[in-house]
């Protein structure tokens, strides 16, 4: 027992410290604790912001499965505004990272002050769209007249308030990228508790706030997410650390350098989010249950997945210190030490979803049909793990070296060409065997992952005229988790 302690010393003595957050150099020094000072405030940060997708579909599922697919719905539609805020964090972080490893303070504060501009530039495009046309948006989306009559208050409002999303990936990408996510990760503890007090505040009506139904969440995660920009802004413009800004300046080359670095980041993402909206579609046909299902399964996998994004966040901030520092050889290490650590977590989480699905799923409703889509929903997401754990790291090690290009092609090939057909081809069958149509786009999500990771590979040896072979892969990989996915479902009727 006295050698578990001390053994567990050094770990908790490195659990202090990057809870209190600070400044430190990652270029030096034991990688490993490099990664666990980062990636620690990181997980928690994105835990945080999974529970903003828990908590609100949690409290609308009492309102019935037309709120549920409202929620999925207007989901839909906001993971473009989440591809948008994602991107252009990718390549804030990516840029001050390199910066900071280069010694040049000055510079990585320029950078910060040109990513807060291009963040207010864009989002007000969604805002317009959201505010002006949002039961048109839910009707595209194939919602049914209860879902865009309950519903378009809901989309107007998450939509109109997309800067404050915008604005708190950003300024916590900022602070990544300076190595300093203690603060970014307090930020989102408070919006995130906000947004759990507030939400059956606004929902239900307590107290002196109005009862605003499947509306109430989204004013409720919009007011969430904005008292936690205040917070960050706060610290970035007045805290003491070494990222402070100073002054407003408008720097046209570093802004035109970070909007093209943004661009592949904003299309990678697009690109897979888009996607999204299209298998969103497909569902939406069969109704709200089965809409209902599928977006309470996809909630929950992603409470799953955004702690796996906090290794990925610290591995992409140690590639651009240590690439900006001239030490591609540590940079690759980060990677891979990484990538072994998510697969471990994910691989143990999804173990646990799969075992007790209908236990977990069963929190969130007791409509029969419902909890059935959502159990066949969640495992099948399970089954693919381990090959999304690598997928992700490998995603976000590129992305933090300034590479957007090469997982923007990867992600072309792993979602359009084989996830899109797969899951309209699959949804097909749903005329014979009605129950399975939810199968469709876990289906392919697991093709998408093994996909990128040959992808990877390619880059890494530069073998790029193998591309007919890794199609060639993807295409037996596919059969074969049809394979399995079938055994799985047959042993589970």
């Amino acid at each position: 027992m006295e050698h578990l302690l001390n053994g567990l010393g050094p770990f908790i003595r490195d659990l202090r410290t990057s809870l209190r957050g600070g400044e430190h150099d990652y270029t030096s020094g034991n990688t490993f604790r490099a990664l666990t000072l980062l990636a620690i405030p990181m997980i928690l940060e994105v835990i945080l912001e999974s529970v903003f997708a828990v908590v609100d579909v949690f409290f609308v599922a009492r309102l019935g499965p037309a709120a549920i697919a409202t929620v999925g719905l207007t989901e839909a539609v906001y993971t473009l505004v989440f591809a948008t805020a994602i991107g252009l964090s990718m390549a804030t972080t990516a840029m001050i990272a390199r910066r900071i490893g280069e010694k040049n303070i000055e510079g990585a504060r320029i950078a910060a002050v040109q990513a807060l501009l291009l963040g207010l530039m864009v989002s007000l495009p969604f805002s317009l769209i959201g505010v002006l046309f949002p039961g048109e948006i839910l009707e595209l989306l194939g919602a049914s007249s209860e879902v865009v009559a309950i519903g378009k208050a809901n989309t107007a409002v998450m939509l109109g308030g997309s800067s404050t999303l915008l604005m708190l990936f950003l300024v916590n990408a900022i602070f990544r990228g300076a190595g300093n996510p203690g603060i970014a990760m307090r930020s989102l503890w408070l919006a995130s508790l906000c947004n759990i007090v507030l939400d059956p505040c606004f929902i239900f009506g307590w107290g002196p706030f109005p009862e605003m139904g499947v509306t109430g969440a989204a004013v409720a995660t919009t007011l969430g997410r904005g008292i936690g920009v205040v917070y960050v802004l706060r610290h970035l413009f007045r805290g003491d650390h070494a990222i402070r800004i100073r002054r407003l300046t408008i720097d046209l080359p570093v802004l035109g350098r970070l909007f093209r670095i943004s661009v592949g980041g904003v299309f990678q993402w697009l690109i897979a989010t888009s996607s999204w909206i299209a298998v969103v579609r497909v569902i939406a046909v069969f109704g709200d249950q089965v809409l209902a299902g599928y977006t309470i399964g996809v909630r929950i996998l992603t409470f799953a997945l955004f702690p796996a994004w906090g290794l990925c966040n610290a591995s992409a901030t140690l590639v651009g210190q240590n690439l900006g520092a001239d030490q591609p050889k540590r940079a690759e290490h980060s990677v891979w030490i990484a990538a072994i650590y998510n697969m471990v977590f994910l691989g143990t989480i999804g173990l646990i979803f799969i075992i007790y699905t209908h236990n977990i799923i069963g929190l969130f409703t007791e409509d029969p049909m419902v909890l059935e889509y959502g159990v066949r929903c969640l495992r099948t997401f399970c089954y693919g793990f381990l090959f999304i754990a690598l997928g992700m790291v490998m995603i976000g090690s590129f992305n933090g070296a300034g590479d957007t290009v090469t997982p923007t092609i990867a992600n072309f090939f792993c979602y359009w060409i084989f996830q899109i057909p797969m899951a309209y081809l699959l949804a097909q069958d749903i005329v014979v065997d009605f129950g399975q149509h939810l199968r469709c786009n876990p289906f392919a999500k697991q093709c998408q992952y093994a996909g990128f990771h040959r992808c990877v590979i390619r880059k890494r040896f530069q073998a790029y005229k193998v591309l007919h072979i890794w199609i060639f892969c993807d295409l037996f990989y596919s059969l074969f988790i049809t394979r399995s996915y079938t055994f799985f479902n047959n042993q589970g009727s």
